[in-house]
């Protein structure tokens, strides 16, 4: 009897809003995940809360009160490797665990997301910082020959973290989660897709956003469109200012009408076959205000599916309508550095290679290495979505996303539905939703897509649009 009083005097103690001698005093129990944690802070509501690592930052005085415990998690004991994981505990906790994803080659916790997102919403959040520390750029990290940290990356040190993070609020709270959710978009789309197909056990609802699932694929397509512009001495280059000033209101011009509104926007861009050729320099023409012959073949073959050696189809090109942002991504001065780093230290392990040397055996090798078993191009999910586990996945994507073409989420949704309407009688609109946001860029590009929302009434479940209270009450 005394052994039962006792024991619902200590769950009634974990049960109770957290406080800041629970938090300074709180440690790991047991063996049940192989983590410590290295250093816990209680914030209270609206204390300074100033994080910042080379992949994500934040510096509030808003949030309400929560508890940061910070882990080291042993991910290969072989190798001595670890990742370390922030767990973010609110005092008010909705019951719900929420982890998060990383972005490009990024190492660092997304500080970010759990302190705009998470606790603010009552979530307890998980981020890991995928086993090192780098900006989303920078892949050096990786090589050569660092098979290890890549495996961490690509999917093992988020598992982990998230094992080790429900841990965390199964002791913290005195019980654990009732329901657990995933948020990530690029890498971290990526990431989740991996944890869907992989390790379907780890969420209940996923939200993804414009995943670089195919890594073998979108990096050569990225390396190919750069290389259609460049050198940027080349008659063949298009400035910013063109594509912006001369190239985008040619298009809204010939196609902005198509979906009944005319408002800078394109609803659905695969309706648009806009035509360059209305914007060749005539005899005299001041140069800035036209395109040469060189430069509509280029914006031919930059809008369009490549193919390579054999009509081998790696990926689908830009789409109609996102000129103004494509500079930032693909078709800027300086090419996106993340398709080199990926040849040179995930798949070639020769930092002096370049990207004017990719052919079409090189491209084979990054699909057949498949560097950490990164890729996530299997279409059964039938693990997650399936009546055994009967997970859901909400996925978005901007038509003008200048990073991955829209056409890869679209291509991703298609085989998965194909699979399932061939190997089961499922209905992927029960489990399996994808949401094409007409005019938004990679990741976010807020008050553009709020405008379309609003104006248009365009379903999105964009995170920040819908926050997480809303999204999840539908999983």
């Amino acid at each position: 009897m005394l052994a039962l009083i006792a024991l619902l005097l200590f769950s009634f103690s974990q049960s109770a809003t957290s406080s800041p001698t629970r938090c300074g005093s709180f440690a790991l129990r047991g063996s049940a995940v192989n983590a410590i944690v290295t250093n816990t802070t209680f914030y209270r509501a609206n204390d300074t809360v100033a994080i910042t690592n080379p992949f994500s930052s934040i510096d509030v005085n808003n949030l309400p009160a929560f508890c940061r415990v910070e882990l080291s998690i042993t991910t290969n004991t072989t190798a001595n490797s670890t990742a370390h994981a922030d767990v973010w505990l609110p005092e008010s906790w909705n019951g719900r665990f929420l982890g998060f994803g990383n972005g490009g080659f990024g190492g660092g916790v997304n500080v970010a997301d759990l302190g705009f997102v998470a606790v603010t919403e009552g979530f307890a959040g998980m981020s890991t910082d995928t086993g090192h520390l780098s900006e989303a750029v920078d892949g050096s990290w990786a090589g050569p020959h660092n098979d290890n940290a890549i495996v961490d990356w690509s999917w093992r040190a988020l598992h982990l973290s998230v094992v080790a993070g429900k841990e965390v609020v199964r002791q913290y709270y005195g019980k654990p989660h009732h329901k657990a959710y995933y948020l990530g978009c690029s890498t971290g789309g990526r990431q989740g897709l991996k944890e869907a197909q992989r390790f379907p056990d780890d969420f209940d609802g996923i939200v993804v956003g414009s995943p670089a699932n195919w890594m073998a694929h979108l990096q050569p397509w990225s390396i190919h469109v750069s290389l259609e512009i460049m050198p940027v001495n080349s008659s063949r280059f298009i400035p910013a200012a063109t594509w912006a000033e001369v190239i985008h209101p040619e298009v809204l011009k010939q196609c902005d009408i198509l979906d009944g509104l005319a408002d800078g926007i394109l609803n659905d861009p695969r309706k648009c076959s806009s035509r360059p050729e209305t914007l060749a320099c005539r005899p005299g023409q001041n140069t800035s205000t036209c395109l040469n012959l060189d430069q509509i073949h280029a914006i031919h073959q930059i809008f369009s599916t490549y193919f390579e050696t054999n009509q081998t189809f790696i990926f689908n090109g830009y789409y109609p309508g996102g000129e103004v942002g494509y500079p930032q991504g693909l078709v800027g001065a300086v090419p996106f550095p993340i398709p080199q780093d990926y040849y040179r230290f995930f798949v070639i392990n020769d930092t002096t290679w370049t990207m004017d040397l990719l052919n079409d055996t090189i491209i084979r090798l990054g699909d057949s290495i498949d560097p950490g078993t990164m890729d996530v191009i299997d279409p059964d999910l039938t693990a997650f979505i399936g009546p055994s586990r009967k997970g859901k996945i909400l996925q978005y994507v901007g038509w003008a996303d200048e990073l991955i073409s829209v056409g890869n989420s679209i291509h991703f949704y298609e085989t998965v539905h194909a699979f399932m309407q061939a190997n089961t009688h499922l209905n992927i609109d029960d489990s399996y939703r994808l949401f094409t946001v007409p005019g938004m860029t990679h990741w976010a590009d807020l008050e553009r897509t709020l405008l379309v929302v609003l104006v248009k009434r365009q379903p999105t479940c964009l995170l920040r649009l819908l926050m997480p209270s809303t999204i999840f009450s539908q999983l």
